[in-house]
């Protein structure tokens, strides 16, 4: 039997046997508590597709049910416990996650692989809107973990904000280097870019090439200045 049964690989599966290890729980209670310790933030999840994902790990033999209440006019409620299997399988699946890096997909890095296809001037604007976004997200994310403390929270429920933050802030860190880079557009940098869109203010010049305006991003303080690439 144990065989049989499938791998957990969605990220909601886990988090269900992973409140599960704390004690036998309903699904309702389960979302609750998903979404108090914000992790909605980290695990996309809906009541429905909870339901569906608790439905499976019974039938893989995970999680059991053991016992069904009703109070009032609520629909019944079956309360689940984990299993040994379940506890395996998540011990399992969690020592894979933490220790074996994977390559995720992002849309930014997407983006990047294709950003030619904008204009740099048009690619600064983006770049600082970008900036003010992942600013605004850290800062949340900041003001989030500041407040915990107060409201009794250990630290290490909020590791995966941390996380959040660190990896918010090195994007910012790249996307201001990368402004900066367009800036400066050193030789070597950029020539394809420029060949693509002659039309950009940015690359007016003779053949494309010569005297440039240094654009500066929107948020800039600095005046747009001159700056001469190297024939």
């Amino acid at each position: 039997m144990d065989q049989e049964r499938r791998k957990v690989s969605n990220p909601l599966a886990l988090a269900v046997l992973a409140f599960l290890v704390q004690r036998p729980m309903h699904p309702y209670e389960i979302g609750k508590l998903l979404k108090q310790r914000n992790l909605q933030q980290s695990i996309k999840f809906r009541a429905s597709s909870l339901y569906m994902v608790v439905e499976q790990l019974n039938r893989d033999g995970y999680i059991t049910p053991q016992d069904t209440s009703r109070s009032g006019r609520r629909p019944e409620r079956t309360t689940y416990a984990l299993t040994e299997a379940g506890r395996a399988q998540l011990r399992d699946r969690m020592r894979d996650l933490v220790s074996a890096p994977v390559k995720e997909y992002t849309r930014f890095q997407a983006a990047l692989a294709l950003i030619v296809v904008l204009t740099p001037s048009e690619v600064l604007e983006l770049l600082d809107r970008r900036g003010h976004a992942l600013a605004e997200q850290a800062q949340e994310i900041r003001t989030r973990l500041d407040a915990a403390p107060a409201r009794g929270v250990d630290r290490v429920l909020l590791i995966e904000h941390e996380y959040e933050l660190t990896l918010i802030e090195a994007e910012l860190s790249f996307v201001h280097r990368l402004t900066e880079l367009i800036k400066e557009d050193p030789p070597g940098f950029a020539e394809l870019w420029h060949e693509l869109h002659p039309e950009d203010r940015r690359t007016a010049g003779p053949a494309g090439r010569g005297t440039r305006p240094v654009g500066e991003a929107p948020s800039s303080p600095k005046q747009p200045g001159a700056a001469r690439r190297p024939a």
